[in-house]
């Protein structure tokens, strides 16, 4: 089948003809997805531990938007966060935006996502202070932002992971949500929306912005789960997915890209078609900013926050006479790479990276 590098192969030439004032940023991504695993950025050295035959493996790429080195990456923050996970309820809330106002976005990202993190955080900080639902000072949530849809379009959001609780003005006790219920997401809706018109206003970008915008509700979808291991397994691909990922991509026959989506509460997968050029360019929009973090933690979770987890459980479970139970977590086997021609395992004895061209035994 064929991948994302095929298509940006056979087709970015034109492309770029046809997008004269292409990004660079955009320009960068199309390079090295188009040189990932091609050797351009060297290769690693493996010998067998059971034959001892030789196999060269190439270099992935390492940017954020290619689909074949971002797998790896999910495991990772997935196998971090679930050693430092809280016991009880936590929360996925996710942050739309209307659709007038995706225009707007699309030409101001830097300053547009950064005021919708801004807005959407200190919204729930907002609400969950109040004693009717949790009366903390000091929530928490980690952050992601997507920008597309099943379909490739323009579609900026942001999920979020929130723990059932927060802690208390002077940080020495827990203060639990409830097991169903965080803050009211009707009042989140106006609060993050207001909160993001003054982040335009101070900035002097009212004007170009569709005046509906402030007149049409901004969706905030809320869901609660019993743990945080099925939050963290809902959400950790979500955290270093790509527009699309290349088991999606069915057929390139001639200019048409075949790929697969899924409807809204449906697992069947439908197949869909675009123009290389229009599939190209509903790929870039969804190219995030140079050095713009997508990722984010707020409240307790942020890295300012010393207080580490074994003391956020000690809380939780007082707080709990009953106590919680962590999930028990079964840590990821570790990657171990094959030999193609026996199955046995195979060691690095050298790698080679042709930006300095130095060679690095490892045996």
């Amino acid at each position: 089948m064929p991948t994302l590098r095929d298509i940006f192969n056979a087709f970015a030439p034109e492309s770029l003809e046809h997008y004269p004032t292409l990004p660079i940023s955009h320009q960068k991504v199309i390079s090295a997805i188009q040189q990932c695993r091609s050797g351009h950025y060297g290769h690693s050295l493996y010998q067998c531990q059971s034959c001892g035959e030789h196999h060269r493996g190439h270099h992935a790429c390492g940017n954020r938007h290619c689909p074949q080195c971002q797998q790896h990456k999910t495991q990772q923050w997935l196998s971090h966060h679930r050693e430092q996970q809280l016991p009880g309820p936590h929360f996925l809330l996710t942050f739309t935006v209307p659709e007038t106002l995706r225009p707007f976005l699309r030409s101001h990202q830097r300053i547009g996502y950064q005021a919708l993190f801004k807005a959407s955080s200190e919204a729930l900080k907002r609400l969950a202070k109040d004693e009717r639902f949790i009366g903390t000072d000091l929530p928490g949530c980690t952050g992601v932002l997507h920008t597309w849809g099943r379909q490739l379009p323009y579609h900026p959001h942001i999920h979020y992971i929130v723990p059932g609780g927060g802690l208390s003005e002077a940080r020495t006790t827990w203060r639990p949500s409830r097991a169903t219920f965080l803050v009211p997401v009707q009042a989140l809706s106006p609060i993050s929306r207001a909160m993001w018109q003054e982040e335009m206003r101070q900035a002097g970008l009212l004007e170009p912005i569709d005046p509906r915008v402030w007149t049409i509700p901004w969706n905030v979808h809320s869901q609660a789960t019993p743990h945080a291991h099925s939050a963290l397994t809902y959400r950790a691909p979500y955290v270093f997915k790509v527009a699309i990922s290349n088991s999606r991509i069915v057929s390139l026959t001639g200019r048409p890209v075949t790929f697969t989506y899924r409807k809204p509460g449906s697992a069947r997968p439908r197949p869909t078609s675009l123009d290389a050029l229009e599939f190209i360019r509903r790929f870039l929009q969804h190219v995030l900013p140079d050095g713009f973090m997508k990722v984010r933690h707020f409240g307790f979770l942020h890295a300012s926050c010393a207080i580490p987890p074994d003391t956020l459980r000690l809380m939780i479970s007082k707080a709990h006479p009953s106590g919680f139970k962590l999930t028990r977590i079964v840590p990821p086997e570790p990657v171990v790479a094959f030999c193609p021609t026996c199955g046995g395992q195979m060691h690095v004895v050298m790698r080679l990276w042709t930006s300095t061209r130095a060679f690095v035994d490892t045996g």
